[in-house]
């Protein structure tokens, strides 16, 4: 028994689940660790941002730059929602812009026939 000042006995850890079948005998598990992609997180910022449009052009390079690189990491690397997720605010963006301009031409154009 254990005086109450003292912690209780730790139980044993639970066992680890038995190997795949076709695992060598003694085969250690690896472990691999992400990193998230600081362009996938700079376009899904930009994106949001917009700053004018430039943010939009921004969110599109550095989108279609990480999708690349997440590609290529192999595994190594997490942030494609975040890439995907920058790119379509990016072609949001420009296509907002390119309404803009429209709609400002059309306005100015419509003007000087007064």
């Amino acid at each position: 028994m254990t005086e109450p000042w003292q912690t209780p006995p730790l139980s044993p850890p639970p066992s680890s689940p038995p190997p795949p079948a076709g695992t060598p005998v003694g085969a250690q598990p690896v472990y691999v660790t992400t990193k998230t992609n600081g362009f996938a997180v700079a376009s899904m910022v930009l994106g949001i941002l917009w700053i004018y449009w430039i943010g939009s052009i921004l969110a599109l390079v550095f989108g279609y730059i990480a999708k690349g690189q997440i590609q290529q990491a192999g595994g190594r690397e997490s942030g494609g929602g975040m890439a995907v997720a920058g790119i379509v605010l990016g072609w949001v963006g420009v296509g907002l812009l390119l309404v803009f301009i429209v709609l400002i031409a059309v306005g100015t154009s419509s003007l000087a026939w007064y």
